[in-house]
C-alpha cells in the first residue's frame, strides 16, 4: 500500500466542556451517570470518502462537536493512503478528542472513492465520436492511436453524470483527430472535459497469408489467418477467410500479404502429367479413352492431353477431377461390324438404356 502524506489542516477546536456543580443539592449518582452517558470516541481502521478533505468524524466515531473539523488533505481520487495511529491521537488530541478506543490498531487506511475511466472505456468513446464523420466507417473498425498512451482516469466520485463528446474534429486527409470529452456532475460545479489527439484509420477484416506460397498452391486452413488491416492498404477486394480455403493461388505470394480476389483462382482439377479420362461425347455416343495431361487447369480451362492409344495430342475442356471432355469435329457413327470378326471397341448404346461402356478407341 502506498503510503501518502496528509497536510494537517482546519482550526483548533476550544475546549468547551461543562462544569458539573459540586453543591451539595447535587447528588453524586446523578454527576456519574451523566459522565457514564457520554458514549466512547472509536477509530475506525478503514476509512472510504469523496471529498478533498479528511474531518474527524471520518475517522473517530463519536466524535460529538468535533466531527466536522478538518485536519488533513485526502489522498489523489482512486488511491489509498496511511496514517499511522499514535500520528492520528496526537492530532485528535489537539482538538480535544481524548480516551479514544483504538482497539489496537497501528494504522488507519483512507481510500478516495473515484469514477474510474479504463484506456479501453475512452477509446470507444471516442471511436463512437468519430463514426461515420467525414468517410469514416464504424466505431468498431476504426484504429485509433494517442499522441499520448492512454492511462486509467480517475475522477472525482461527483462525476457520476453521462460522457458526451462536445467537440469533434477529423481531417481525412491527415487522418488526425480532435475529440473533448465532457463528463457531468451532480455537485453543481462545472462540468469536468478531456481532450484527445491521434490518428484514426479505418481497417477491414481480411485474409493474410500465414507463410510463403507459391505459385498453384492450394490454400489450406492452416496457411490463412485473420487479421484487420487498413482500407486503405487492403481496398474493397479484401478476401474472406471462408473465400480463401480451398482455392489456388495465382502467383508467388510472400507470408503476411492480404489475399485478394485476384491473387485466387479455382484449384486445377487437372495436374501436368497427371493420368486422366478423355471423354469422346456425341449424340447417343459416349466414349472414354485413356489420357496423359501436358499442362495444369481448372474447371472450364482448355488443355492439351496425350491419347496415350493413339499417341495423338488433342485439346479439351476440364469437366470434372482428372477428366477433359473432347468433342468430335464431326458426329461419329458406330462402326458395323462383321459377325466373323472379334470386337477390338465397344461404343456406347444410346443414353435411353441408360448404359454406358469404355473404348480404347482413338
Amino acid at each position: 500500500m502506498i503510503v501518502r502524506s496528509f497536510l494537517v489542516a482546519g482550526a483548533m477546536l476550544a475546549a468547551s466542556i461543562p462544569a458539573l456543580a459540586g453543591n451539595d443539592a447535587t447528588p453524586r449518582h446523578a454527576v456519574l451517570a451523566s459522565t457514564a452517558a457520554i458514549p466512547t470516541p472509536v477509530l475506525r481502521g478503514r476509512v472510504d470518502l469523496t471529498g478533498d478533505v479528511v474531518r474527524i468524524g471520518d475517522l473517530v466515531d463519536n466524535a460529538g462537536k468535533a466531527a466536522q473539523i478538518a485536519i488533513y488533505r485526502s489522498p489523489d481520487p482512486g488511491t489509498t493512503g496511511t496514517l499511522p495511529a499514535t500520528q492520528v491521537l496526537d492530532i485528535l488530541r489537539a482538538h480535544q478528542v481524548i480516551g479514544v478506543d483504538t482497539h489496537g490498531l497501528r494504522n488507519v487506511a483512507v481510500t478516495r472513492l473515484a469514477r474510474t475511466l479504463e484506456p479501453d472505456d475512452v477509446e470507444l468513446q471516442i471511436a463512437v465520436a468519430l463514426e461515420h464523420r467525414n468517410g469514416l466507417g464504424d466505431a468498431k473498425d476504426l484504429l485509433l492511436t494517442f499522441d499520448k498512451d492512454l492511462t486509467t482516469i480517475h475522477l472525482d466520485a461527483a462525476n457520476n453524470g453521462a460522457i458526451n463528446p462536445v467537440v469533434t474534429r477529423f481531417d481525412p486527409r491527415k487522418g488526425r483527430f480532435d475529440v473533448t470529452l465532457e463528463i457531468g456532475n451532480d455537485s453543481g460545479a462545472a462540468p469536468t472535459r478531456l481532450r484527445f489527439t491521434g490518428v484514426a484509420v479505418e481497417t477491414v477484416e481480411a485474409a493474410v497469408l500465414a507463410r510463403d506460397v507459391d505459385r498453384h498452391t492450394l490454400l489450406k486452413f492452416s496457411d490463412v489467418v485473420m487479421e484487420r488491416r487498413p482500407k486503405a492498404e487492403v481496398g474493397r477486394d479484401a478476401a474472406s477467410h471462408d473465400h480463401v480455403v480451398g482455392m489456388q493461388t495465382r502467383r508467388q505470394m510472400r507470408a503476411g500479404q492480404a489475399l485478394h480476389g485476384a491473387d485466387l483462382t479455382r484449384p486445377d482439377l487437372v495436374q501436368r502429367d497427371e493420368a486422366v479420362t478423355l471423354i469422346y461425347q456425341a449424340a447417343g455416343i459416349y466414349l472414354t479413352v485413356r489420357g496423359k495431361a501436358t499442362e495444369a487447369g481448372t474447371e472450364g480451362d482448355v488443355v492439351s492431353v496425350l491419347n496415350l492409344q493413339s499417341k495423338r495430342t488433342v485439346s479439351g475442356v476440364v469437366v470434372g477431377r482428372g477428366q477433359v471432355s473432347v468433342s468430335p469435329a464431326a458426329p461419329v457413327a458406330p462402326r458395323r461390324l462383321a459377325s466373323a470378326e472379334p470386337a477390338e471397341a465397344t461404343a456406347s448404346i444410346s443414353p435411353r438404356s441408360g448404359a454406358t461402356a469404355s473404348s480404347e478407341a482413338e
